[in-house]
């Protein structure tokens, strides 16, 4: 299964096949939904937030930190906290 893009790991854990073609156990599937589930109840704190969130996860495997922690700040976000950078690159 080739998997690309921001989806493409939903749409292989919806069809509950594992990148290499192997199905994915039963028992890691209802754990994942059970959680995704509970947290898609979760009240959330504010969309520009969880946009910074998923810039700083996601744009640490693709820039160095000072990169990122300069790209945060042009668009106007606060730069990487010490914890982002010890946690995404120490």
């Amino acid at each position: 299964m080739s998997i690309a893009g921001p989806d493409g790991v939903d749409a292989a854990i919806k069809a509950g096949i594992d990148l290499d073609g192997s199905p994915i156990p039963e028992a890691m599937l209802a754990l994942y939904n059970h959680a995704m589930d509970l947290e898609s109840q979760r009240a959330r704190s504010g969309v520009l937030k969880s946009m910074r969130n998923r810039v700083v996860k996601t744009g640490a495997k693709h820039f160095d930190y000072q990169t990122l922690n300069q790209r945060l700040q042009e668009a106007g976000w606060d730069g990487l906290k010490e914890k982002e950078i010890a946690f995404f690159y120490g």
